[in-house]
């Protein structure tokens, strides 16, 4: 999740806490380093004068903070721009080497552990089937892909990876009670720390976010940086869950389980109460397509490319979008948020008609005293959980609150 505000120094021309900085990233970066390093992140290249003009810092200070950087590894020059008078102008941007961070996520159907680097571009992947998750098997594979990925790395970035996110559903024994699943085998999770157990085989920091939240992080960090402040996020899934932005900030809550989404009651298009995992979900899709004598995996064996019967989509999309536009009003009255993001683990076309339907949904309805946000398709996808985990460590170690350089 991104960090709140630290404390910088601008007028001593230095970096704040210079010892925490170093070329194997073992320590957390400095303020000034952060606040560089995310405008980058969010704007791309930019020459000393304009970080200086966006961040307010002095234009001796960012020069000492851009060689620092640039001495680490982090940044890289671009290509000089070149205007009517002076020197041209040296951009800098972040170098894809500068950093690492790997993604497990922990699913229904698989496990998936990505590495990405600093640009947040998947560098490898690897995906585990799998009938339940299971401690012992998730551990398995973990540790086996990450040493794989490792091999895969010159000796010289080894050293760069930041970090392991794993981005798992909270409470996986109550998936048992829904799917009429292996008790013992879920009841397994009750006394692990998955976290834990794979920290200590490795010499890097381990994060854990649930698995929604962190599908909420990576459109946070990686998606369109076009979104408002505060912002309600839905990513269908397996289950469907949420995740809430305040500020520009992933608001996890106490219990790291904030804006479970998924949970909340809903009426059916029949009149019947439920909650909205009961038909916004891409296992009530499943078990509506076995009803037609379809496979229940037919929806994970082609993401990207459904060929499914349209009565069955369409019934689907229809109490989907219901279910979504009820948990959307319901959100807005406790929380005034601008927009809600619809992502998930479907075809972009899919996603599109179900944003299209739910925004149907909100516009035939009236609650006095409540603007309806706008509702937009999330940008990331079905990668959307594993890079919400590798995201952890990155935002943790380099990044800051985008409000810091986002002001009005």
């Amino acid at each position: 999740m991104l960090l709140p505000d630290r404390v910088f120094h601008e007028d001593t021309d230095k970096i704040v806490n210079p010892a925490e900085r170093g070329s194997n990233q073992t320590g957390v970066r400095a303020h000034n380093e952060r606040l560089v390093l995310s405008l980058i992140r969010q704007v791309g290249p930019l020459p000393k004068a304009a970080i200086a003009r966006m961040t307010g810092l002095s234009a001796q200070t960012v020069s000492v903070i851009m060689r620092a950087l640039e001495t680490d590894g982090l940044l890289v020059k671009r290509a000089p721009i070149r205007g009517k008078i002076g020197q041209p102008s040296v951009p800098m941007g972040l170098d894809r080497d500068g950093a690492f961070f790997l993604g497990l996520k922990v699913g229904r159907r698989n496990t998936e552990l990505f590495l990405t680097d600093f640009l947040g571009d998947v560098r490898c992947r690897a995906t585990r089937v799998h009938s339940q998750p299971t401690p012992e098997g998730v551990l398995s594979f973990a540790n086996e892909a990450i040493g794989e990925f490792l091999d895969q790395l010159p000796a010289t970035l080894r050293t760069r990876v930041a970090g392991l996110g794993i981005a798992l559903p909270f409470r996986l024994w109550d998936w048992a009670k829904t799917l009429d699943g292996d008790c013992v085998r879920l009841d397994a999770w009750r006394d692990r720390d998955i976290g834990a157990e794979i920290g200590a085989q490795w010499n890097f920091p381990v994060y854990l976010c649930n698995d929604a939240s962190a599908a909420c992080g990576a459109e946070l960090v990686f998606g369109t940086q076009t979104k408002p402040r505060n912002f309600l996020y839905f990513y269908v899934g397996f289950f469907i869950g949420g995740g809430l932005v305040l500020d520009n900030i992933l608001y996890t809550g106490q219990g790291g389980n904030a804006a479970a989404l998924g949970s909340t009651p809903i009426i059916r298009e029949d009149g019947g109460l439920c909650q909205l995992v009961d038909v916004a979900s891409l296992v009530t899709l499943e078990a509506m397509l076995q009803e037609h004598g379809y496979q229940r995996e037919t929806v994970w064996d082609a993401r990207d490319d459904w060929h499914l019967p349209d009565a069955v989509l369409n019934t689907w999309l229809s109490q989907a979008a219901n279910g979504l536009a009820q948990s959307i009003v319901s959100s807005t009255c406790l929380i005034d948020f601008q927009t809600v993001l619809i992502d998930g683990s479907m075809p972009t076309d899919v996603r599109a008609a179900l944003v299209e339907r739910t925004a149907r949904q909100l516009e035939g309805m009236t609650v006095p005293g409540i603007e309806f946000p706008e509702v937009r398709e999330g940008t990331i996808g079905s990668d959307a959980k594993s890079l919400g985990a590798a995201s952890l460590p990155l935002s943790d170690r380099f990044l800051v609150d985008r409000n810091v350089f986002m002001k009005g």
